[in-house]
């Protein structure tokens, strides 16, 4: 029967392995459902592969792919959200072949990073599937289209020999894409260690996601985490979601002990957005764990989502809070599910100086984040970034990490390389943070950090601010950054309105001026630049998040109408 526990799997080297002992010890299982959403009032198809039937699937795709590249080539993934980007991506790695997870031409706002990585990786073969092939084509002379291989393609195929199984390129969007090397050995690791950090090691889950599969999270948690323990994984597109959120609450509540991740923006979105009447048919006491990974995280997102859908059983102790980054794999460290949220209010004055010092979570100064567990079969340490002396407990430093889901290193970058990653394994992140009470806090990254008059400012710590003042403005769609002045550095403020609401509307200096007095009474920080701008205005990242550096270099270039501006 398709709902009993499935065995547990002996230690295989890759994915593509895994595939071929559950079909061969549980065929008929299901193991990939993709649910579509052909039209803006479907309920969903689904389309679904057997453990049986992914392993005919993967073997007939990675024969095709071995007669176009030699082991070793790169294998660029231009599939849309589905069951051939899951088939592909397997074929790609059982064939000894590198995969590079991307997405298919024409995803808004993505064009010029396709091509960037494109012109990096340099891929030696294309897959994608029917529907893009013409598009596809003229982006590379071999292309495969994963529908069209015939089952009887499929071989026995030889242990693979390469090291590395993917890049996973990280989501900066101003530097030279970057490629981490992830190797067969990082990704069966990392993926143990989110089943076990998640409770599926112990107990069958359910895998539901919309996150997309080119994203380190995505991959990891919608692919290869299912795959390590034989789970079922159950997909939809970002796009289905993002027009109906209901819809993957509903998923959650249609599959037993469901596990799913999202980032900040989607609690906040699904809390505002899902009606009375779709909360009506929702059952979510059967959710076990949603994973927020998004940096820092703030407990607040987990407070407006569990007040907007306690009526539907879903259990407060089902948020998880995690840290990760795309040159671990993924996973770093997690809350544990059934686990109370760990809250900590700090004080901004000494967490500008570096010292996590508490303070009344009622104290308006006060900057409110969530823990993030501990780590998941890994070493975490907080160090000085000057000196890289270790740090105690309390202070803020670095973060750096140590453990078997550690990247090999960027593709073909030797010198960027040698800064991120140490010569003993670790990894320098890049990312601010600190250990209290056992627990993992993240504060903000290195990189963005903005010193005025030698206080160090978090900007997230800024935004979170901003977007409070005023209905008007867009959770989560607003940058706060740094830049050079005459007597040092301003600060300046981009943020979207929101979709309904036209800026005619808008009474804009009157915001200007609530969000100046906002910021400047509780960071004691004078706003240089406040831009109200357009929805859609302010860049993201491939994996969702505001771009505060492209943000920034478009500010400096003029890209931005200064209707806002005072």
């Amino acid at each position: 029967m398709d709902n009993r526990r499935p065995p547990l799997a002996p230690a295989f080297r890759s994915l593509p392995e895994y595939v071929h002992h559950w079909a061969q010890a549980t065929p008929d299982r299901r193991a990939f459902t993709f649910v579509d959403h052909p039209a803006p009032d479907s309920r969903g198809v689904h389309r679904t592969l057997t453990w049986r039937r992914l392993d005919v699937r993967v073997r007939a795709v990675a024969a095709r792919l071995a007669e176009e590249a030699e082991p070793g080539a790169r294998v660029a993934l231009l599939c849309p959200q589905g069951l051939e980007y899951v088939t592909g991506f397997l074929a790609t790695l059982a064939a000894g072949l590198i995969a590079v997870p991307l997405y298919p031409p024409g995803l808004p706002g993505q064009g010029d990073r396709l091509t960037a990585v494109l012109a990096d990786a340099r891929p030696s073969v294309v897959v994608t599937t029917s529907r893009h092939l013409g598009e596809v084509q003229e982006l590379c002379d071999r292309v495969v289209a994963v529908d069209q291989v015939p089952d009887a393609a499929a071989r026995d195929l030889e242990p693979v020999g390469s090291e590395v199984a993917y890049l996973q390129y990280t989501s900066g969007s101003t530097r030279t894409p970057a490629g981490v090397e992830i190797s067969h050995a990082n990704v069966v690791a990392n993926a143990r260690q989110a089943l076990s950090a998640y409770g599926a090691d112990a107990h069958p889950v359910t895998c539901v996601g919309w996150l997309p599969l080119y994203h380190d999270m995505g991959l990891v948690l919608s692919i290869a985490a299912p795959v390590v323990r034989g789970l079922l994984s159950v997909l939809m597109d970002p796009v289905a979601f993002l027009h109906e959120p209901a819809r993957w609450l509903r998923l959650l509540g249609a599959h037993p002990r469901a596990l799913s991740a999202a980032p900040n923006f989607a609690y906040d979105y699904c809390a505002s957005a899902v009606t009375d009447a779709q909360k009506a048919e929702l059952r979510l006491d059967g959710v076990i764990a949603l994973i927020n990974g998004s940096e820092p995280v703030r407990p607040g997102t987990a407070d407006r989502f569990q007040a907007a859908f306690a009526g539907q059983g879903l259990v407060a102790q089902t948020h998880c809070p995690s840290y990760g980054l795309a040159e671990a794999t993924v996973f770093v460290s997690a809350a544990r599910p059934g686990e109370p949220l760990r809250r900590f209010a700090l004080d901004r004055d000494a967490l500008a100086q570096g010292k996590a010092l508490p303070a009344r979570p009622d104290d308006p100064r006060a900057v409110l984040l969530a823990g993030c567990g501990t780590p998941a079969g890994q070493q975490v340490r907080i160090v000085d970034p000057v000196s890289g002396d270790r740090l105690s407990e309390g202070e803020v430093g670095e973060i750096q990490v140590l453990g078997p889901n550690v990247g090999r290193g960027y593709w073909n970058q030797e010198e960027q390389t040698r800064r991120v990653f140490t010569t003993d394994g670790r990894l320098r992140t890049g990312d601010l943070g600190t250990v209290l009470e056992g627990q993992l806090i993240v504060t903000g990254r290195l990189k963005d950090l903005i010193v005025v008059d030698g206080r160090n400012h978090y900007p997230q710590d800024l935004e979170a601010t901003v977007q409070d003042t005023h209905p008007a403005l867009r959770r989560d769609r607003l940058a706060a950054f740094g830049v050079a002045g005459g007597s040092g550095e301003r600060v300046v403020v981009v943020a979207e309105h929101t979709r309904t609401t036209s800026l005619a509307e808008i009474d804009v200096p009157a915001l200007v001026r609530a969000v100046r007095a906002a910021v400047s009474g509780r960071h004691g920080v004078r706003l240089a630049d406040v831009l109200l701008v357009p929805p859609g205005t302010v860049p993201r990242t491939s994996s969702g998040k505001v771009s505060r550096a492209l943000t920034r270099e478009r500010y400096l270039a003029g890209a931005y109408a200064a209707d806002g501006a005072a």
